[in-house]
């Protein structure tokens, strides 16, 4: 039975625009004097205006007030926003910009099959996340709540920036990423590097009076370079090409396909939309819902080992729980990093659904990096409740433990199991190891750099040659 449709209200206020009553300026005055435009007029005042500002100024031995710059052009913004996504030098150690973990060359990707990346003061510092792509992140919309509880949309994996802007500015003062102390710090680095002067000319001098200024407006080139450059939104994959007609499926990628979107198979499209979600955008494969799904601990991560002395930046969130729970755990969108959801246990270790364009291409699966391969992934889709031993371990990574160990057993509830997860009768996994084959080469046609006039010279990835067949 389907449920209603839910309304939806944002979850983060968004800025009114504020409006100003000029009055109302008579157009005669009563000295005889020849009726004048409101144009003229009011060009005239502000002539008498800035012509008292400029004395005044003089009488105090103050600058003359400077006419605020004209907003700068979005290829303006673009070309700045650039710069600063690709310069370590804006970081505290210097070696890490936003292209460290999100690399061009790897369609925005982590570069590498780090589970999560490294940044920090001393660029070694593990992050507590596996890095998702930024392409196609600028059709996420903003977050929001349904009525009944549901939330959507929203950048970073638990939805917590309402949009680009306000995800760029995270990573600069993040610890375990570009690791700024401050605002004040992001500033003192801007105001090193060559491209200062286009900033300013941007901007306004002005704005470097003021630190949280500088570095929202640092941020808003970088959104505006994630919004503009073709390179975030190419569309050039081989299902790009099928669905416009100038390419054809192989058997093995269509019964793929076929399997993705079966609701008793696969069941990957109720969550990685296969059609289009967004008017005018091509399928995105993701429906920017949230899920619970239980995946298993990361140890690899330093946090998550409760012998590990934590640094001050590392929530102990779960210190307290008692056996067998841990000192930390990411619970999405209930945090610790989102705090607006807090209090809400219904939406404890639910993470956002994320594309799955260029997937094959990623190192590392999941919020913390827990798998290796899409081989992995569709294992535990398959095998989850079938066969916990195998797939819940101990730090040491031999002894069995509790399922859904990477919650604390008070949310371990909210844990979801549509299918794949839900077994067949009989406690048969829904797909066959063949058939996990065909989605995983379905998937490999989600990846860019596409040609239908020379279909031979299109790269696989890696992982996705050993399931063609």
């Amino acid at each position: 039975m389907s449920r209603p449709e839910p309304s939806w209200t944002t979850a983060c206020m968004s800025p009114g625009r504020s409006s100003v009553n000029p009055g109302r300026t008579d157009s005669k005055r009563n000295l005889g004097l020849r009726t004048i435009s409101r144009k003229a007029q009011m060009k005239g005042t502000r002539t008498l205006i800035s012509l008292m500002s400029a004395l005044g100024a003089l009488a105090f031995g103050l600058p003359a007030y400077a006419a605020a710059p004209a907003p700068p052009s979005q290829a303006t913004l673009a070309a700045l926003g650039k710069l600063m996504f690709v310069d370590p030098a804006l970081s505290a150690s210097g070696t890490v910009s936003c292209a460290t973990c999100h690399a061009p060359q790897n369609a925005g990707l982590a570069p590498n099959t780090l589970p999560v990346q490294l940044g920090g003061g001393n660029s070694g510092t593990q992050g507590f996340r596996n890095a998702p792509t930024t392409t196609y992140a600028l059709f996420t919309p903003p977050p929001a709540i349904s009525s009944d509880g549901r939330i959507h949309g929203g950048q970073m994996l638990d939805g917590r920036a309402a949009d680009l802007a306000a995800q760029a500015v995270q990573p600069f003062l993040s610890s375990v990423e570009m690791a700024n102390a401050s605002s004040a710090d992001v500033r003192a680095r801007l105001q090193k590097r060559p491209y200062l002067q286009q900033f300013e000319a941007a901007f306004g001098a002005t704005i470097l009076s003021n630190a949280d200024a500088t570095l929202n407006a640092m941020a808003q080139a970088i959104a505006t370079f994630e919004r503009s450059d073709p390179s975030f939104q190419l569309f050039s994959s081989k299902f790009d090409a099928y669905i416009k007609g100038r390419a054809k499926l192989t058997a093995q990628e269509a019964n793929g396909l076929s399997l993705f979107n079966n609701a008793q198979k696969g069941n990957c499209s109720a969550c990685h939309a296969s059609t289009s979600t967004v008017s005018g955008v091509p399928p995105l494969f993701t429906n920017f819902s949230y899920h619970a799904l239980g995946v298993p601990r990361n140890w690899k991560i330093a946090y998550n080992q409760d012998s590990f002395v934590a640094p001050a930046f590392v929530p102990q969130n779960g210190y307290g729980l008692g056996a067998p729970n841990h000192k930390y755990y990411d619970l999405g969108a209930c945090g610790p990093f989102r705090t607006d959801l807090r209090g809400v246990s219904t939406v404890c270790g639910q993470f956002k659904v994320p594309t799955l364009r260029n997937t094959a291409l990623k190192g590392a699966y999941e919020h913390n990096g827990v798998f290796a391969s899409l081989q992995q992934v569709l294992a535990f889709y398959t095998t989850r409740d079938l066969n916990t031993g195998a797939i819940y371990k101990q730090a040491d990574g031999v002894t069995a433990d509790i399922a859904y160990n990477d919650l604390p057993v008070i949310y371990r509830a909210n844990v979801e199991d549509p299918p794949p997860f839900r077994p067949l009768p009989g406690k048969l996994a829904r797909l066959q190891p063949s058939e996990v084959q065909d989605i995983i080469a379905f998937l490999c046609t989600l990846t860019d750099g596409y040609d239908p006039a020379n279909p031979t010279a299109y790269r696989y990835p890696t992982q996705c040659k050993a399931t063609l067949r």
